[in-house]
Order: C-alpha cells, then sequence, then structure tokens
C-alpha cells in the first residue's frame, strides 16, 4: 500500500486514510493502513513502535494521526480522552440543510452490536451515550437523481460508534452513499463510497505543545459537486 503522508516528524506520523482500507488490523483480515505504516517505520527510522490515537470507520477517509513514541501516544491519547483535540468532517447529505448558522445536536446513542449500528435513543436508556456534534451547511445543489444534495462541515465533540452517520440520519439528513443510515441507499444493490471525510484534525503536538492542524480535502463524488 502506497502511503500518502501529510506530516511526519519524530513523534507523530499523519496519514490520508484511503475509503474502504481498515484503520487497523480487524477481523476481515484485509490489508490496513495501520500495519502499512508499520512496515514504513521500521524500514525507515528501524523503530518498531507506533500507537493508534483515533479511528476512523473503514468507509470513512481523510485525516489520522499515528503516534512514533510512547510518549506521544499517551500524550496524544490524553488529550482525545479529555476531548482537546479537535475533529472537523465534511460530508454529503440527501436533503436540504439550509440554515444561517451552526447547529448542535445532542442525543444518546445506543450500540447495536449484533448489526453494528447505532440508533438514538433516551436519556433515561442506561445503554445510552451522550453523543454531541455541531454542522454547518456549506452548500446545496440540485440533482436530477438525488434531489437536494447539501455540503455539511460537522465538528465533533464526542466519539461515539456511527456516530455523525447516525446523528444526521436521525436529523433527516442521512449521508450520500451510506447504505446503514440512509434509506435510498440501503435499497440500492450496487456499491457506494460514503460521503463522509475527516477533513481537519488540531491537537498540541506532544513535544512542542504548539498547537498543530492538517487539513485533507476530498476528491471523490459527490464531493466533487462543491469542492
Amino acid at each position: 500500500m502506497e502511503l500518502n503522508i501529510i506530516y511526519e516528524d519524530k513523534h507523530i506520523l499523519c496519514l490520508v486514510k484511503p475509503q474502504g482500507v481498515p484503520s487497523q488490523s480487524d477481523k476481515s483480515k484485509d490489508e490496513d493502513l495501520m500495519t502499512a505504516a508499520m512496515k514504513y517505520v521500521q524500514k525507515k527510522d528501524n523503530k518498531m513502535y507506533l500507537g493508534l490515537i483515533h479511528r476512523l470507520d473503514r468507509p470513512v477517509g481523510g485525516l489520522i494521526v499515528y503516534a512514533k513514541t510512547e510518549f506521544a501516544n499517551k500524550e496524544l491519547s490524553r488529550q482525545v480522552q479529555l476531548r482537546e483535540t479537535q475533529k472537523e468532517y465534511l460530508t454529503v447529505v440527501c436533503g436540504n440543510g439550509e440554515t444561517e448558522k451552526a447547529i448542535l445536536l445532542e442525543d444518546y446513542l445506543k450500540k447495536l452490536k449484533t448489526i453494528n449500528m447505532s440508533k438514538v435513543t433516551g436519556q433515561d436508556d442506561k445503554q445510552g451515550k451522550l453523543a454531541r456534534l455541531e454542522y454547518e451547511v456549506l452548500d446545496s445543489v440540485e440533482t436530477e437523481e438525488y434531489g437536494t444534495l447539501s455540503l455539511l462541515k460537522v465538528k465533533l465533540y464526542t466519539g461515539r460508534h456511527h456516530q455523525i452517520r447516525a446523528q444526521l440520519s436521525n436529523a433527516n439528513l442521512p449521508i450520500w452513499g451510506d447504505n446503514k443510515y440512509n434509506k435510498v441507499f440501503v435499497k440500492k444493490k450496487e456499491f457506494t463510497q460514503i460521503a463522509l471525510w475527516s477533513h481537519k484534525f488540531g491537537f498540541k503536538h506532544p513535544k512542542t505543545k504548539k498547537f498543530t492542524e492538517f487539513i485533507s480535502k476530498p476528491s471523490s463524488y459527490p464531493f466533487t459537486l462543491f469542492i
């Protein structure tokens, strides 16, 4: 696997994860990004360590950061746990999301392990976990096949299972290409890549303590309708 490296130093490695590639090894045994990155680090720096700071669902592409030292892993994992990192996504949804201001969504999500999905539940559900995100509509276009499509910028404040997909679907803004939460694509027989991209990731550098931010833009359809 050829790596798309955004940034690298002694402490961190920032890559663009292709859509459809696992962030780390899983039951499928398919080629994963972390294994490929580890081989790269071993060959380049003769190091045997690489730590996963945050995960992206297999269908999701975009920025992902790995730690090259235990020190960096501990510090960045702490920032993630304390929600000190800044995560921003771009997504194309089916529907007219026109609004003049950012919208905050707060829901309780319950993971359904047997079908690998999450659903919005009530606050009184003991298995429900608070999920918070904020979205802003950047643009909308009319299409012949899908009607109105809208480009959203999403800021993630919690890291729940399938959070963006489940919350936007519940808000009647299902993501284009999502064959789990978008009824239009659940019915489709042909395969489609979900239009969800890890666009921006910001954090304090574990060594310098300076705020560091990386940006990646998607280049596939339907993002090409807007970007």
